[in-house]
């Protein structure tokens, strides 16, 4: 079979991406390894959800539902609990091979959409020493456990990592009956959204302990206590400052790193500072053809803006291919990161949606967008979180000079 697009991923954003191409008039088949469409979303039932797209707070599987529905009145092709295992390139296209339930088939095509979301970081991942028992979870399992399965955790519960799914999680958990010793984080600042931080914690006087971390576990069979000592401002453990804590389940909720190996495979040029891809602001990667949109392409704070990413790399990419002119966009100042990275000057550059984090926790900032010397953008921030991100839309279609475009966070 040969389609136009094969969308890979069919949480919100490979759900936007395949609804906007067919709609453009491209021809889409849509691979996701799951039973069923929808991502992550389907294990969120807590509601904030849709307050930008839809103007009120959905819950996750309705907010994925409304996208599923819209779907249905579609051309695309669907294929569920199939994995792809490897993506060709070729002169005319791409060739996607992949394991689903009829046995291993493969697929041809102009475009590939790259919505594979993101995973968690484990506990290996964050070097935490001691035994190998059970009740050490990631916050996805244990919110899988919960809200899916109907099957608690534990009873006792340590969580370390303040992310929004972090805090989620201690919510639930009290909900459910369990008791949460606290929630550790290593940082000196929260790494999730304020209204969490108040609604989660606050609400339900659960602890937040800062600059602090968990550095060891100990049980036999299952886990029984955990080491915490405080860090340095490098977020080393400091000796001596080691206190323990007797609990049945730790939680970690430590990050979350884009799922970017199909990307590693076609070669994709990955950014550092997001692991996603390289884009421009048609969410198209470096190689022609090939899109990255969503979570896969850095980590959102809003899934309104996992679906508008998608929408934007559906829309284009069902356009087909064409010359670009890419221009890197340099940042400069107090920005941890600036999405998209590169600007096309040959297509659309009227209305730019840029995202952007700053690099640590401040106050009176202007962002200014440079067009070589010529002032496009500039806005001033009361006050600016890493774990906040910020959504600016940028007119460049009168700039005179877009040889060089350059963002910069600074004092005011």
């Amino acid at each position: 079979m040969r389609y136009d697009t094969i969308v890979i991923g069919g949480g919100p954003a490979g759900l936007a991406a395949a609804i906007k191409a067919s709609e453009g008039g491209a021809s889409v088949l849509l691979i996701e390894r799951e039973a069923r469409l929808g991502g992550i979303l389907k294990q969120c039932i807590h509601d904030g959800f849709g307050v930008v797209r839809f103007g009120e707070k959905l819950a996750g599987p309705e907010y994925a539902e409304r996208f599923i529905r819209k779907l249905a009145d579609t051309n695309v092709q669907v294929s569920l609990f199939s994995f792809v295992t490897r993506t060709e390139r070729r002169a005319d296209g791409y060739v996607i091979t992949y394991v689903c339930r009829e046995g291993v088939c493969s697929a041809e095509c102009g475009s590939i959409v790259l919505a594979t979301g993101c995973r968690e970081r484990t506990r290996n991942g964050i070097y935490i020493h001691g035994d190998r028992c059970a009740g050490v979870y990631t916050a996805g399992a244990a919110q899988n456990l919960v809200n899916i399965l109907g099957v608690m955790p534990g009873k006792r519960i340590v969580i370390l990592g303040s992310g929004d799914i972090g805090l989620i999680m201690a919510r639930r958990l009290t909900l459910e009956g369990a008791k949460v010793v606290g929630v550790y984080e290593a940082k000196p600042t929260p790494s999730g959204l304020t209204r969490n931080i108040h609604q989660c914690l606050h609400d339900f006087d659960i602890p937040l302990y800062l600059s602090r971390t968990v550095t060891k576990v100990y049980g036999h069979e299952r886990l029984e206590r955990v080491e915490i000592s405080d860090v340095d401002e490098r977020m080393r453990p400091i000796p001596g400052t080691e206190q323990y804590v007797d609990c049945d389940c730790l939680v970690l909720a430590v990050g979350l790193i884009p799922e970017n190996e199909l990307a590693s495979d076609l070669g994709v040029p990955l950014d550092p500072r997001t692991k996603g891809a390289y884009v421009d602001q048609n969410c198209e990667t470096r190689i022609d053809g090939i899109y990255a949109c969503g979570n896969a392409l850095h980590v959102n704070d809003l899934v309104d803006y996992v679906s508008e990413s998608g929408e934007t790399a559906g829309s284009h990419c069902a356009a087909g291919t064409r010359e670009r002119e890419l221009v890197s966009i340099e940042t400069a100042g107090k920005l941890l990161y600036v999405v998209p990275q590169m600007l096309d000057v040959r297509s659309d550059v009227s209305g730019v949606v840029m995202y952007f984090r700053a690099s640590e926790e401040l106050t009176g900032q202007r962002l200014t967008v440079k067009a070589g010397n010529e002032t496009v953008y500039s806005k001033v921030y009361g006050k600016l979180l890493p774990p906040e991100m910020e959504r600016v839309v940028v007119d460049f279609g009168k700039a005179k000079d877009l040889s060089r475009i350059t963002v910069t966070l600074e004092d005011k």
